[in-house]
């Protein structure tokens, strides 16, 4: 059971996130003492069963397009990790089910064949019963290390590379079982509103912040992750760009402004979009973001609460990066690269006391928010070694960064440096757009 010395921790990993103003200030797991440790671990493991909690055995077994996984899955590939690297080459460990090690291999070529993203769906065996003892077995032999002080600093590291990873994997449970509800006819609900999370974890909020412009000066800035704190590799090393004077908006485009776009015909004009992007529109028949639906005049969008009327003043969510781009150019301005969004999420917390974080408003804690920066490496960038080196590196081809966070990232897992990527035509996500000029 977690110490009550640890009681604040659970409350803000279990509960919705309050806005991270400093991310050196978040703990050090390497030097952690073993009890904060161990409640820290608990806390993040509980927070993905309790996000599977509201979902039938059934629920958990659907894969609707080849980017969602099902929700059984995504509770099995988390405890492989601190199976694979933590336990599986300690003496006296015997593996739950051999047949683990490929069944969820998410995609680490080094340890072995990974079974087939796109086939996921198919695995009606080991059931949910048995992925939850898997779980179980697993957490009880993590806890043992790290009550006997068995685990190095390097143990340490991977262990806190594991958890973070698990609260990626939490953000995707609320996204990919959102996607998997939207396609029967029945539109269900995750949940009602109120329960379980709640809804302020569950989909964006409307905005009471009015449309305003940040002006930044030219200058030769700092990006990237320095100090103390957890940081992905992806995010390093912290190097110098030079920055022309630019503008940015101090809140995300809404839902009402984006139906602006639609009736002025914006996915009918090519003239706004990539090429690529066009082609996409076309071939896929897009005409509204994902999840958008118009009956009688009056819009209304899926959500985990089931089919609502849209809420005109939330940020827009679910958008691509082609439409996020074809947007800006139709309201005449453009999408922010990552070190002008960076730079200016940073630069206005330093000029926000600690106690007023109003000026602040939800700048990263609605939508994940694209950049017109292709996912590359940071100069100087080197990839690990080891198959803990494939977590980032290999994935910097034919994807655009994404800034911020969404209502469903994790609490304590926002950071200013935080370098999200998805392919252009991705919009299963809580993804949406801020403007600069």
């Amino acid at each position: 059971m977690p110490s009550e010395t640890n009681h604040l921790l659970l409350e803000i990993l279990l509960n919705p996130h309050p806005s991270l103003r400093d991310d050196s200030q978040q703990t050090d797991l390497v030097s952690a003492r073993s009890d904060f440790l161990v409640d820290h671990f608990h806390a993040v493991r509980q927070r993905s069963l309790r996000i599977a909690a509201p979902l039938s055995p059934e629920d958990t077994v659907v894969q609707s397009m080849p980017d969602v996984s099902p929700t059984r899955w995504h509770l099995a590939p988390t405890t492989w990790f601190f199976e694979t690297f933590l336990l599986k080459d300690r003496d006296g460990h015997r593996p739950f089910n051999d047949d683990f090690e490929y069944l969820f291999n998410s995609y680490y070529n080094t340890v072995g064949k990974p079974f087939p993203r796109e086939r996921r769906g198919l695995l009606s065996r080991p059931g949910l019963s048995e992925v939850m003892e898997y779980r179980e077995q697993v957490d009880e032999a993590i806890q043992r290390l790290i009550e006997q002080d068995s685990l190095d600093a390097d143990d340490r590291r991977v262990l806190e590379i594991g958890l973070n990873h698990e609260q990626q994997h939490q953000e995707l449970m609320l996204t990919d079982i959102k996607h998997v509800l939207s396609c029967n006819p029945l539109l269900p609900a995750y949940e009602n509103p109120g329960d379980g999370l709640g809804s302020d974890v569950i989909d964006p909020k409307p905005s009471d912040v009015t449309a305003d412009w940040l002006e930044l000066d030219e200058g030769l800035e700092w990006i990237g992750h320095e100090g103390h704190g957890f940081h992905f590799d992806n995010e390093a090393p912290r190097h110098r760009v030079y920055l022309e004077a630019y503008s940015i908006a101090n809140r995300c485009v809404t839902n009402r402004e984006f139906i602006h776009f639609i009736e002025a015909g914006g996915y009918r004009r090519p003239e706004h979009w990539l090429s690529m992007g066009w082609s996409w529109v076309q071939s896929e028949d897009i005409e509204a973001p994902l999840y958008w639906t118009r009956r009688d005049g009056d819009w209304s969008q899926f959500t985990l609460h089931g089919l609502r009327p849209l809420a005109l003043d939330a940020p827009v969510s679910h958008v691509s990066y082609f439409e996020a781009d074809a947007y800006a150019r139709w309201a005449g301005h453009r999408l922010p690269t990552e070190a002008e969004w960076e730079h200016a999420r940073a630069n206005l917390e330093e000029r926000c006391p600690e106690t007023d974080a109003a000026p602040l408003g939800n700048w990263d804690q609605q939508v994940w928010q694209w950049t017109q920066s292709p996912y590359t490496a940071y100069p100087g960038y080197q990839t690990a070694a080891g198959a803990l080196g494939e977590y980032n590196g290999k994935f910097m081809c034919n994807q655009f960064v994404l800034r911020g966070g969404s209502v469903a990232t994790s609490p304590g897992h926002i950071r200013v440096t935080y370098r999200n990527f998805f392919p252009p035509e991705a919009r299963w996500q809580f993804t949406g757009l801020r403007l600069a000029k």
